[in-house]
């Protein structure tokens, strides 16, 4: 197979199993290339590729942009704070507007589920999706499979635990879809309140003792309790959450095997992970940041390489 089979990158939900495989085939060759001396590559010198953030993000934003300049491609940057959105103006108009200027593709990052879905169909670009509200985070899904590839040879029949704020997090859905996608078996492990009611219907099944879970998993994904989505108190307190979710080295010591400690970041050390584990060999937190330019890469330029001019 040599070209993706979507138009579009909006969610994981829409890809096959050749497409994650092409994807990293491609992001290998990439890794190489941002492994030289010179990083850069005039793959996408005629492209045009606008970043449309209409929600924080420091690490995604990073790394796109890094992964369109080794690439070559024109980038141009709009942050919605500083935006004529601000003023009122619709996700349609904004985006038409960008485009007028002869733009190729768009990734973006949006408040709202189904924000790129709902572009693709209204505009003539590629999309990516950057994160749309706690629904999808394709591309950081991607990334960590492939870094579970990079360190234990393959995804297919491993065993992951989901740790943490499932309920409002993108990253955990798009992880769960790309896990079982290559055949790995998928827990998740958190607060009751956390976990969406619907969760198993996905094939995933829930461990609410994390000492259990840590037991039974090859690779445990920390995720961070996003506080920022949350208009309740999901659980009684930041030291109770640390206290039963946490994962810290005496836990990790006190386990029959060695396992591996991924988080997709922002950390909030002390709380969901000790720095003493975050910062350890049996972590790839920082290979899965690496990973990501190259993943990120192999996205754009698969997609770049289906559009017709």
């Amino acid at each position: 197979m040599s070209e993706l089979s979507v138009d579009h990158l909006l969610g994981i939900k829409y890809l096959n199993k050749d497409d994650i495989n092409l994807i990293f085939e491609t992001a290998d060759h990439f890794k190489e290339v941002i492994n030289r001396p010179i990083k850069k590559v005039p793959s996408l010198r005629d492209i045009t590729i606008a970043n449309l953030f209409f929600e924080n993000s420091t690490r995604t934003r990073l790394s796109f942009e890094l992964a369109e300049k080794r690439l070559s491609a024109d980038v141009v940057n709009f942050s919605a704070a500083s935006s004529s959105v601000k003023k009122g103006e619709t996700l349609i108009d904004t985006v038409n507007n960008i485009l007028s200027m002869k733009v190729d593709m768009v990734v973006m990052r949006h408040p709202n589920p189904g924000a790129g879905v709902f572009l693709s169909s209204h505009v003539n670009a590629s999309i990516v999706n950057a994160g749309d509200g706690a629904h999808e985070h394709p591309t950081q899904a991607l990334l960590d499979s492939y870094s579970i590839r990079e360190r234990l040879g393959e995804v297919g029949g491993k065993k992951i635990v989901i740790v943490g704020d499932i309920l409002h997090s993108r990253v955990a859905l798009s992880n769960i879809f790309a896990l079982k996608l290559q055949g790995a078996e998928v827990k998740v492990c958190g607060p009751k309140t956390l976990i969406p009611k619907y969760i198993e219907k996905l094939g995933v099944k829930v461990e609410t003792d994390l000492k259990k879970a840590l037991a039974w998993c090859d690779i445990a994904n920390m995720l961070r309790v996003q506080n920022e989505r949350m208009e309740i108190s999901y659980f009684p307190s930041t030291r109770e959450y640390t206290q039963q979710f946490g994962v810290n080295r005496k836990l990790l010591d006190s386990l029959d095997k060695e396992i591996v400690i991924m988080h997709p970041g922002p950390i909030n050390r002390g709380v969901e992970i000790t720095s003493d584990v975050a910062d350890s060999s049996q972590a790839i937190i920082l290979d899965q940041v690496q990973n990501g330019v190259a993943v990120r890469m192999a996205v754009i330029y698969l997609l770049a390489s289906k559009i017709k001019r």
